[in-house]
């Protein structure tokens, strides 16, 4: 697990401001929400909860979930008492009832785990039906042809990036899969696919940091994903089939 606690002020200050997140990422992401207002958002992996701060500005009531202790220092900072937050690892169970959200947004984070389907289907779990994952990943244009470059783009491997944060290089590992097998991971937890989107930087981007942002407009950095709770969460399917 990627030590977020050790370089989240550096973190924070740095997503806060940069292009791919600030100019590119976060606005898609709020783009595909849409209309939030009234709805109840776990935000999964909420980090400093700069996602959070701008989903409860447009009406949300928001829940957040990190691993990271001092990230969620910095999100309660920012949120007071207008958020629920709870440590939590996403490749555990999740301390909420089924049924409990209308949307969750996962945002650059299913990229960190190995297998998608457990936390999937945990999230699953806890929507309800009809409600949505909103979820931005590293795009395997990027996983298989820039960063580290791997012959197979069809098997499931992970690799290690520096990020540059603050004065220091910090090692993050990550892991990519072909897009079949992303496709296939959200239909086995009861997903079924809404959009699948590739946006650009927003057109601010263009004055703050031209060279990076005709390469964002050329080359996607990010895959984007809206998909659906079908009907049945899996406990319910597990209950009428008597499958493990």
């Amino acid at each position: 697990m990627n030590d977020y606690d050790a370089f989240a002020v550096d973190y924070a200050a740095e997503t806060e401001r940069n292009l791919e997140n600030t100019y590119y990422e976060r606005p898609a992401m709020l783009a595909l929400a849409g209309d939030v207002t009234g709805r109840h958002i776990l935000d999964a992996g909420c980090g400093s909860g700069v996602l959070s701060a701008a989903l409860r500005d447009r009406g949300a009531t928001v829940t957040g979930i990190d691993a990271s202790t001092e990230m969620l220092a910095l999100a309660r900072k920012r949120l007071g008492d207008a958020a629920t937050l709870h440590v939590t690892d996403l490749a555990e169970p999740l301390p909420f009832c089924d049924n409990t959200f209308d949307d969750v947004v996962s945002s650059l984070v299913l990229h960190y785990l190995q297998d998608w389907t457990p936390t999937l289907i945990e999230l699953r779990r806890v929507l309800r039906a009809g409600g949505r994952l909103i979820a931005s990943v590293d795009h395997p244009f990027v996983a298989y042809t820039i960063q580290d470059p791997r012959p197979d783009y069809f098997a499931t491997t992970d690799y290690t990036f520096e990020w540059k944060m603050g004065d220091r290089s910090v090692p993050m590992r990550f892991w990519r899969r072909p897009l079949h097998a992303m496709i296939d991971a959200f239909a086995a937890a009861g997903f079924r696919i809404k959009t699948i989107e590739e946006p650009k930087p927003v057109p601010e981007a263009s004055q703050l940091f031209p060279d990076g942002a005709q390469r964002l407009s050329t080359q996607p950095c990010f895959l984007f994903f809206v998909v659906e709770a079908t009907g049945d969460s899996e406990s319910d399917r597990v209950t009428r089939t008597g499958t493990p």
